[in-house]
């Protein structure tokens, strides 16, 4: 079979087999594989059982559960008869963000439906769709030929919503066994529905816990109000100098050890339109609220290169059944996104030291150190790993890639492509800015998810014929 009747039947092979990847997705998204404290641990081993069997059912072989220090499992799996062809690593995750308020979605986060050609629902975009691509992709190849271009190794994380904290025990022991000379991960996007990107950077990741406490117990707001100190007017005092007027971060010494872009990389930003009212409709932004950030820079600056605090919880008495008392304690956790340069554990101690100096009337502040600190990461997009994901893509779409970074992070990159000795990551995907990834009514376009499929099939035959294979 020349060539291109072999692609032609791998392809026809992922075609004819759109339902039953769509049918997988739809399992994985039924289990509530939230990794997060304080949901069942069971479901995502469920989660992970469903993931080794779906890698199973397609030809991989050695489909293992893997987990270090009581951790969620990863699920590994590997087809290696492709000789002295490369060797591609598939990352993907099947860990999920908490559903957040039920209330807000549509539907059912975890009973996946089809509104407009996007499958809703918790872990469609980010990443239960990554997972069955690669097991798409994968089983288009065996299925019509009987192998493989390239030795194949995949791996299915089961922590990274929660910071891949058991990422550095886990690479000392299994990072021998996941050696490769590409990486491709599927839990990036695309530039917009029907146009497919490679991301080339990510910012990093940190967190803190502030708590403020006032008084022993709660007290009569009109017996004491006025003269006792308010611990949740204390801590919004507080949070309010982490950005300036413009929302621009505000804390001394933060932002000191952001590395500038690069000449290319200013290049690349400089070649992407930015298109606030499409923006601000795929944000659901309401009303008339105005875009934040230094407006020095350009909003793809900002989003990759800048980093960025958000308060992504509040502990205070709920609305509902609150009173007239001045609460005793309150408590904050403030996520830190980090530009290319930072150090995580510098920027937790300085956004530590500046919470501590701005609490006012001499109340106790509490910080706790979170454990997610994942420094940014940024590769210069270009060699044949890259040409090859160009290709593949630009065939499987239509239309060439776009170049671009996320403002959002994924711990296990950087740390696993330097275990490899700097193995070059692609970094794709099927989510879109539409997507609403961690928030309610996450969903993913089925034609971009079909389309990525079949690019990634297309990946494997590429990688084969522009990557040299590295020294073991």
């Amino acid at each position: 079979m020349s060539a291109s009747n072999t692609l032609d039947a791998v392809l026809a092979r992922i075609d004819a087999s759109q339902a039953k990847h769509r049918a997988a997705l739809e399992a994985l998204i039924r289990i509530p594989s939230v990794s997060a404290a304080g949901f069942p641990a069971s479901e995502v081993r469920r989660s992970a059982e469903a993931t080794a069997a779906l890698l199973e059912g397609v030809g991989l072989r050695n489909v293992r559960l893997l987990s270090v220090n009581g951790g969620h499992p990863y699920v590994a799996a590997e087809w290696l008869d492709a000789g002295d062809a490369p060797t591609v690593l598939f990352y993907a995750h099947h860990d999920v963000q908490p559903p957040g308020h039920r209330d807000r979605w549509s539907s059912d986060p975890f009973e996946p439906v089809e509104r407009d050609g996007r499958l809703y629902g918790r872990g469609s975009a980010d990443d239960k769709a990554g997972a069955v691509m690669h097991a798409a992709a994968i089983d288009g190849w065996l299925a019509a030929t009987g192998a493989l271009p390239c030795n194949v190794k995949v791996l299915i994380e089961g922590e990274e919503e929660i910071g891949s904290g058991n990422l550095a025990e886990f690479l000392r022991r299994y990072g021998g066994e996941l050696r490769a000379d590409v990486i491709v991960l599927a839990d990036a996007g695309n530039w917009s529905v029907g146009r497919p990107a490679l991301t080339y950077m990510l910012r990093g990741l940190t967190d803190l816990i502030v708590r403020v406490r006032a008084l022993a117990a709660p007290q009569h707001s009109g017996v004491f109000g006025g003269v006792l100190p308010d611990p949740v007017l204390a801590l919004s005092k507080m949070l309010a100098t982490l950005v300036d007027d413009c929302g621009a971060i505000a804390v001394p010494g933060l932002c000191d050890d952001v590395r500038p872009p690069t000449p290319s990389e200013r290049k690349r930003l400089a070649a992407l339109s930015f298109d606030e009212a499409m923006y601000r409709r795929a944000a659901g932004v309401v009303g008339d609220a105005r875009l934040i950030g230094d407006p020095r820079r350009s909003a793809f600056e900002r989003l990759w290169m800048q980093p960025a605090i958000t308060v992504i919880g509040v502990d205070a008495h709920p609305i509902a059944g609150s009173s007239n008392q001045i609460l005793a304690h309150t408590a904050a956790r403030v996520s830190l996104r980090l530009a290319p340069g930072q150090d995580p554990q510098r920027c937790q101690r300085v956004l530590a030291e500046h919470l501590r100096s701005v609490a006012p009337w001499g109340l106790s502040v509490e910080i706790e150190l979170g454990r997610e600190a994942a420094a940014a990461w940024v590769c210069e997009p270009s060699g044949p790993a890259f040409e090859a994901a160009e290709a593949a893509l630009g065939a499987a779409f239509g239309t060439a890639p776009v170049y671009m970074g996320v403002g959002g992070s994924i711990p296990f990159v950087g740390p696993f492509a330097a275990a490899f000795g700097g193995a070059p990551a692609l970094l794709t995907g099927p989510a879109d800015p539409t997507s609403r990834i961690h928030s309610e009514d996450e969903s993913v376009h089925l034609g971009d998810f079909h389309r990525h499929c079949g690019a990634e099939a297309l990946l494997l035959n590429e990688i084969a014929a522009r990557v040299q294979p590295r020294e073991r």
